[in-house]
């Protein structure tokens, strides 16, 4: 799986994100910044972006993914 895959499932699974990711497509770390994260605790962020990539994950086409998961007055 690509990073450019990753970053349009993530874009497209969580409400008016910005993606940037980073590292290689098995092993990657991403910063998702999207105000529906306002009131969310951090635990509830990461499993939101999770869900989107969790099939990817269960069948081994993506092995780890590092999570930022940040509002826009959080990321400025």
């Amino acid at each position: 799986m690509t990073l450019d895959e990753i970053q349009a499932k993530l874009e497209a699974g969580v409400e008016g994100s910005t993606v940037t990711m980073e590292g290689d497509g098995c092993n990657c770390s991403t910063l998702v910044v999207s105000p529906i994260f306002e009131g969310m605790s951090l635990l509830a962020r990461q499993r939101m972006v999770l869900a989107t990539v969790r099939e990817n994950i269960d069948s081994g086409e993506l092995h780890a993914l590092s999570i930022k998961a940040r509002t826009p007055a959080e990321n400025s």
